[in-house]
């Protein structure tokens, strides 16, 4: 059996019912990075319903935007690029009361047909070290668009927000893993959220595949189609440890590509942590 073969539907059923998952109506792959336990920190946790991440939000029907107004949030950042949603056919989503920003990590320039056919075959191969590279490219794009989010953090404590990109797993993934780091969360803990995607994806197996096959590489090769799933452990393992080698952690990374001061740092980590045990 192929380990990203299709799933249990049973299990992906119970995974989904379950924290860290939120069901929100029309979107798939949503969860909440709060009630998570900071290590660094003790007797603190990540705050609840305060930063969630999600696959695209096109598809969101109206209970799921009333949801998300209940939960609080005021803006969702979109991380894809002007390409992808051309391609898809998948717009922003209108929601009374709720701001969407469009903050991208990849330019359209960076959509070139040689681009392209470069960051497929790193997703083809499946490889660890493909997805290192593949996360360095987001890093040393996306200061400005994870920027946008933080700086939301640092500015409104009291106002929750989503985060996402297409499927909800690589870019979406750096930046909940940031914002993991920055909170003191461990690495066991970063890992498992991260790879909690391959069931929060499951739902649209079939949609993705059909988008893929429009593709000419993953037409042609069902395996490599297959490894645009991946999201194992050992991947964010890596990632973390690249994180810290190349560009000295989640918070070397904000002062160096997002430009915020130690003093900003602070007041982000203060506004995503309270009091608290997590819930079992």
């Amino acid at each position: 059996m192929h380990d990203l073969d299709p799933l249990d539907p049973n299990y992906v059923q119970d995974v989904l019912s379950k924290p860290p998952f939120v069901t929100v109506p029309g979107v798939i792959n949503v969860r909440d990075l709060g009630n998570y336990p900071s290590t660094s920190n003790p007797n603190y946790i990540t705050k609840p319903r305060y930063l969630l991440r999600s696959a695209e939000l096109s598809g969101i029907t109206e209970e799921g935007k009333q949801l998300l107004k209940d939960f609080g949030v005021t803006k969702v950042f979109d991380l894809r690029s002007d390409t992808e949603i051309r391609k898809y056919n998948s717009p922003f989503p209108q929601i009374d009361g709720i701001q969407v920003v469009h903050t991208p990590v990849f330019q359209t320039a960076d959509y070139s047909p040689e681009m392209m056919a470069k960051r497929y075959q790193l997703y083809a191969s499946g490889k660890t070290e493909a997805f290192i590279e593949l996360y360095s490219q987001i890093l040393d794009h996306g200061g400005h668009a994870f920027g946008s989010i933080l700086r939301h953090v640092r500015d409104k404590p009291n106002e929750a927000c989503v985060f996402h990109c297409t499927a909800g797993k690589d870019r979406t993934g750096i930046m909940a893993a940031i914002f993991l780091r920055l909170a003191g969360v461990d690495d066991e803990t970063i890992c498992r959220d991260y790879a909690l995607t391959r069931v929060g994806r499951e739902p649209a197996r079939e949609m993705i595949m059909a988008r893929l096959s429009k593709e000419p590489l993953f037409a042609s090769n069902n395996e490599a189609a297959l490894n645009m799933f991946t999201c194992r452990h050992e991947t964010m393992k890596a990632f973390l440890q690249h994180l810290d080698d190349k560009y000295g952690g989640a918070e070397g990374y904000i002062r160096n590509y997002v430009g915020l001061s130690d003093e900003e740092v602070a007041t982000i980590k203060k506004n995503i942590l309270i009091p608290g045990t997590p819930k079992l």
